[in-house]
């Protein structure tokens, strides 16, 4: 038995498959999902919460992200 990897559109490994020589046994498929557009205002983190780690008294301020050195 002989592993082929197919990559190119649903047509072109359709077209791929249909002038393999031999039995095909198996295919494993791999679909990109088409993106959903996120809402204006939606959280687009909030799925992650239960991952994040609340470290306090951490200062996650805009001011204090882009700051030039740690004492300005």
């Amino acid at each position: 038995m002989k592993a082929r990897i197919l990559t190119g559109s649903k047509k072109e490994i359709a077209d791929q498959v249909v002038g393999i020589d031999g039995e095909i046994r198996e295919a494993i498929v791999f679909i990109d999902e088409p993106a959903v557009p996120t809402p204006a205002g939606a959280d687009i983190f909030a799925e992650m919460e239960p991952f994040t780690v609340h470290a306090s008294p951490a200062d996650d301020s805009r001011e204090a992200v882009y700051r030039r050195g740690a004492d300005e």
